[in-house]
């Protein structure tokens, strides 16, 4: 279900085409939940506060609000740390299952809250009851995530990383960013077509983009993927087309990508004096991403070590079932039927086929290959090759997406650069310059 979204300003935004008595928000419960809005905004304070919880009271609602350092008690529970303090350790479980899912409480539970945390409920008095549907209770939720911090358990997040970005002038770098906004929204706009409603959001981490789905659920994790899918097929044929002008080949960047599953932090940025529609997240699955692609040759596509739910088709009723990593991408790839006939380039998608590559060539659930991938802390977690081959009704020629199996890939020209530097300041110029001449071989196509 996608719930209603609030509006920049004022209020919300009441979704289009929606018919059922159920899901409508009559006139004067947007005005009353208007009024909630910019009272909440108020006890919000440009961000001095964090709204932790509601629940419903007579003539309006109750609110947990606590200082933004607040949560800093419970940093090390909130960060799968050791804490010292087992009050706080406790308190800081019950803060993560707080602000995790909906923040509606019963009275009871509220009060409880407010307790333990030591925290003072603060009621907001509103010109009308708030009516006691689904569609309204959703609406405040959405109003409360805004002015808070929210955990999100588990949720699929791509990773599209442009290859030698450093190495081209600032017009080729917008450029190049531009072109994979392109495909992002260009597959946006495809699956939509397919009947497939992607609500995706983005943020840039300079050289690429964050994606994931504003949804919680198996089947919006299955619907990134397909994305995935798309944007990485409008990508390469936009690079295909570029090869004949070698100054388009620039245009068109090489990028790097990763697909995980996993948990992550949430806020939504100030846009002006307001807390935007936009979020941002950041945690274990941005980080094990970061890690994954930093080690990724040019084309690659690696997908992280995950254990999730999958349904078993792209039917509503669908069953979800456990799966792993590969058994994730063997259904993919099965569902993957519902992109055929989709148009890229005014090319037809007659077939899809994913796999993971395996240590002697097998693919389809045969010996497949771990990475491992060891970060500067020590931890290490695996990653898997995906190759993805996309056959088209006008070309005999198939497009295959990611590289073949091989060796674990050298550590990234981007950390050797980045060691080089930091050693610049204590070397004379004269070795400078000869311990920086990088061999940047490695990432051509």
């Amino acid at each position: 279900m996608n719930f209603p979204k609030l509006s920049d300003n004022p209020g919300l935004r009441v979704q289009k085409g929606v018919t059922s008595g159920a899901d409508r928000i009559s006139i004067t419960q947007q005005t009353n939940l208007n009024h909630l809005d910019r009272s909440l905004r108020e006890h919000w304070q440009l961000g001095q506060n964090i709204l932790l919880c509601w629940c419903r009271v007579e003539n309006g609602i109750q609110v947990l609000k606590a200082p933004h350092y607040f949560l800093g008690r419970f940093t090390a529970t909130l960060s799968d740390c050791s804490s010292v303090d087992r009050l706080e350790a406790l308190n800081g479980r019950f803060i993560r299952e707080l602000i995790t899912n909906s923040r509606v409480l019963s009275k009871r539970e509220f009060a409880g809250a407010a307790s333990r945390l030591e925290l003072e409920p603060v009621t907001i008095t509103l010109p009308l009851t708030l009516q006691h549907k689904r569609v309204i209770n959703d609406t405040v939720d959405a109003m409360i995530k805004r002015y808070s911090i929210n955990y999100v358990q588990s949720r699929a997040v791509l990773l599209f990383d442009i290859v030698g970005f450093s190495l081209v002038s600032p017009f080729e770098q917008t450029s190049q960013l531009n072109s994979l906004s392109h495909s992002l929204n260009s597959a946006h706009n495809k699956l939509r077509k397919q009947n497939i409603n992607i609500n995706f959001s983005r943020t840039t981490t300079g050289d690429g983009y964050y994606v994931w789905h504003q949804n919680e659920s198996p089947k919006a994790n299955m619907e990134l993927f397909q994305f995935m899918l798309l944007v990485l097929a409008d990508n390469a044929l936009a690079r295909r087309a570029a090869r004949s002008n070698s100054s388009a080949g620039l245009i068109a960047p090489s990028i790097r990508t990763g697909f995980h599953i996993g948990s992550h932090f949430e806020f939504y940025q100030v846009e002006g004096l307001n807390p935007g529609m936009n979020s941002y997240i950041v945690g274990d699955v941005t980080i094990e991403l970061a890690r994954m692609v930093d080690l990724a040759r040019p084309g690659q596509i690696f997908i992280g070590e995950f254990e999730t739910r999958a349904p078993t088709s792209q039917r509503e009723e669908a069953y979800l079932v456990p799966a792993t990593s590969q058994q994730f991408v063997d259904r993919a790839s099965r569902q993957s039927q519902a992109l055929l006939g989709v148009t890229l380039s005014g090319e037809h998608i007659d077939e899809i086929h994913c796999f993971l590559t395996g240590n002697t060539g097998a693919s389809g659930g045969q010996s497949v290959r771990h990475y491992p991938i060891t970060d500067k802390h020590g931890r290490t977690r695996n990653a898997c090759n995906l190759r993805i081959n996309i056959r088209v009704r006008e070309s005999n020629r198939p497009l295959i997406l990611g590289i073949q199996d091989g060796p674990m890939p050298r550590r990234s020209v981007r950390k050797s650069a980045f060691n080089l530097s930091a050693r610049m300041s204590e070397k004379s110029s004269k070795v400078i310059k000869k311990r920086t001449e990088i061999d940047f071989s490695a990432i051509e196509e």
